[in-house]
């Protein structure tokens, strides 16, 4: 048991370094938990191989320090997906004031009735 442990270390080790991957791309690819990569990379690789548990330190501090700027990027593409699937009301849109042509005419809120009315 103790033997399949290391190679999986030396396993990830290997595929972080060669992809510049993430803990959590890592743990998806291997299909293990996050806790289990970090282990494995960060106490188990550093006895078992430490000249590659160096490199994978090296790679994964500098995708720690990216963390945040990675986070406001997929904030901003979240967003900006939402507000293009959101139906546009440009300026050719009509308005209370503006009842071109009846076809193309928003519906606004109905007059009347409501809340409490009989």
């Amino acid at each position: 048991m103790r033997g399949i442990v290391e190679r999986r270390a030396a396993m990830l080790g290997e595929y972080i370094i060669e992809s510049k991957a993430t803990v959590r791309r890592a743990a998806k690819k291997f299909g293990i938990s996050k806790s289990t990569v970090h282990k494995d990379v960060s106490q188990r690789l550093k006895r078992v191989n430490p000249a590659m548990y160096r490199e994978v330190r090296r790679i994964l501090d500098t995708n720690k320090n990216q963390r945040h700027i990675r986070g406001g990027i997929a904030t901003r593409n979240k967003y900006l997906m939402m507000r293009a699937q959101k139906p546009s009301l440009g300026n050719d849109s009509p308005t209370r004031g503006n009842v071109g042509n009846a076809d193309k005419r928003v519906m606004c809120r109905p007059t009347g009735g409501g809340r409490g009315s009989t």
